[in-house]
């Protein structure tokens, strides 16, 4: 089973629990599916804006056993509210740098 990491955006923690992103991890299914099926070892958020803090705890995760890292659909679709991050790209690419090509990062859940 593959352990996995759940960066979420910070402003859609009071509108979403996460049940979809826990649901389809656990099926193997939307984005999950090559990795099918997942265990969670940490769902966090990014740290609020800019986005900073999603790079260490990217790291943290990884450090806790995740073997791959997903950016919730919210960061880049910007579900629930409409508005994707406009810190995405640069986030992805920072996470990228600091968790190395071992490790994929997804830009997306569901």
């Amino acid at each position: 089973m593959k352990k996995i990491g759940i960066i979420r955006c910070q402003q859609t923690e009071d509108m979403c629990p996460g049940t979809t992103d826990f649901k389809c991890a656990g099926a193997g299914t939307s984005a999950f599916e090559p990795f099918a099926p997942c265990e969670i070892v940490g769902f966090v958020s990014c740290g609020g804006c800019p986005g900073k803090r999603a790079v260490l705890r990217a790291k943290m995760l990884v450090g806790r056993g995740a073997e791959v890292i997903f950016l919730a659909s919210c960061i880049r679709k910007g579900s629930p509210i409409g508005m994707p991050c406009p810190n995405y790209e640069a986030m992805k690419a920072a996470i990228e740098k600091k968790v190395g090509d071992a490790v994929p990062v997804i830009d997306w859940t569901h």
